[in-house]
């Protein structure tokens, strides 16, 4: 008997757009958004769509999450 397969998931967060999404955050707590802005762009669509995915999980976004990584800023 086969075994029970799950449904596919959102995707998968590769470890490049992990990384641009922390450099994005950290430069956006920085107040630095061009560089902030650039690191997002640079998500592959997949990853963009597996981020928001979990995201929308946790019960936010992308932008409320940029907004409480300016609020934690020293």
């Amino acid at each position: 008997m086969p075994e029970p397969t799950s449904p596919p998931g959102p995707g998968v967060i590769t470890l490049m757009a992990a990384g641009h999404l922390r450099d994005a955050l950290t430069a956006h707590a920085r107040g630095d958004l061009p560089i902030a802005i650039s690191a997002l762009m640079s998500i592959d669509p997949e990853s963009w769509q597996a981020i928001e995915h979990r995201l929308a999980l946790l019960g936010g976004t992308a932008a409320d999450l940029l907004h409480s990584v300016r609020e934690i800023r020293p």
